[in-house]
């Protein structure tokens, strides 16, 4: 698993939010300067100087529930308000527009591309805000230096990351059923046809040498497809023509009615466990020290929020929210018990409470300590 597949998909899943509100912030009717206060507090939350350090590091990719509680945060960090249905649908539009665009990336390199296509928006939504923009771009020059390195095995391990992360994510969009680039099942159907990716010679020519390298002979093989001489190299640098529009805002120009973002899920086997997740723990602390930056700025009593729908009418959302809602239906889940029983996770207990100060972990403070840190979490 790549440690460095978590700063690409935060910036691109947090990027394709960007695109949805900001289209349904036009759809509504909203103001013109509540709409740009929005967009500039999500975009100066996002990008923040502590937050992008601590994102930046070497990390483990994150499961779909913690991304999912990070960007909710992310997305309250304005004056705007979505609830839970609403944010359910939002992430699973978000999911299957990146997971559409990997699939279609060319090399696993060219997913810096998608990346840049997204921040460069990101860039043209808060244009008017200087101070954001030069955090957009300290963000960009960051990414530039650190991936600018990496080999392309080390793309290829991120791109093999991204899959994984992506395998069970089969949700049906209405916008792609539509375009007819995916299935009943959920699954995207991919063209078999096109320009070939920089570098590489389009198939179906056989050539054969001789012994002292020179070409004696030539043949074809069907390929099965119409491919096409490949484009040119996108640019990599903070400015330039990316080329491929993979990435790029895909509802400009476009009315996203709800029913045109309406998802649902594919036929599946859902197994669960409500026993406890005794590993959460770590990930929730990780999660918490990601978030520690986030500051929540108080709001104005003058000012006040607002709610979107992303939904066809409220009854639908709160029919939504009565049936469990998106996240426990995203995938089948099963929760592997770490530890073999109870009597085994009390003798850890015991002996890690010796190492404690005093000898003694106070029982009151080893069950709260997880709701501190959502706690805390809530409070950003």
């Amino acid at each position: 698993m790549s440690v460095r597949t978590l700063p690409l998909v935060f910036i691109n899943l947090g990027g394709e939010m960007l695109y949805i509100l900001d289209q349904r912030l036009q759809a509504l009717n909203t103001s013109e300067d509540n709409s740009e206060k929005v967009l500039n507090d999500i975009v100066g939350a996002m990008f923040s100087k502590d937050f992008m350090d601590e994102l930046l590091k070497p990390q483990q990719l994150y499961s779909h529930r913690t991304l999912k509680t990070v960007l909710t945060r992310l997305a309250h960090a304005s004056i705007m308000r979505l609830n839970q249905a609403s944010m359910d649908k939002l992430y699973e539009l978000m999911v299957m527009a990146f997971k559409y665009q990997v699939f279609l990336c060319p090399r696993p390199k060219d997913l810096l591309l998608i990346t840049y296509n997204h921040i460069d928006t990101i860039r043209e939504f808060v244009r008017h805000t200087p101070v954001v923009v030069n955090q957009v771009d300290e963000t960009h020059r960051k990414i530039i230096e650190i991936y600018s390195s990496l080999a392309e095995g080390d793309f290829q391990l991120l791109r093999q990351t991204l899959l994984i992360f992506f395998q069970d994510m089969h949700i049906r969009v209405s916008l792609f059923l539509k375009n007819k680039v995916q299935n009943p099942n959920g699954r995207f159907a991919l063209s078999p046809s096109g320009p070939v990716p920089h570098g590489i010679d389009v198939p179906g020519l056989i050539r054969m040498f001789d012994r002292k390298g020179r070409e004696v002979r030539r043949g074809e093989f069907p390929t099965g497809g119409s491919y096409t001489s490949p484009i040119r190299q996108g640019c990599f640098a903070l400015h330039g023509n990316r080329v491929i529009t993979l990435g790029m805002n895909m509802y400009v120009g476009t009315v996203l009615t709800p029913q045109e973002t309406h998802t649902s899920k594919a036929p599946s086997v859902k197994v669960t466990d409500d026993a406890p997740n005794l590993l959460a723990k770590e990930e929730l602390n990780l999660l918490a020290r990601l978030m520690g930056s986030m500051k929540a700025e108080d709001m104005p009593e003058t000012e006040t929020g607002f709610r979107i729908n992303l939904f066809t009418s409220d009854q639908e959302e709160e029919d939504a929210g009565a049936s469990g809602g998106a996240e426990q239906c995203l995938f089948g889940v099963i929760n592997i018990q770490a530890m073999q029983d109870e009597q085994a996770a009390t003798q850890l207990a015991r002996i890690a409470g010796q190492f404690a100060e005093g000898g003694e972990m106070p029982e009151e403070l080893s069950s709260s300590k997880g709701d501190d840190l959502l706690a805390m979490m809530d409070e950003l």
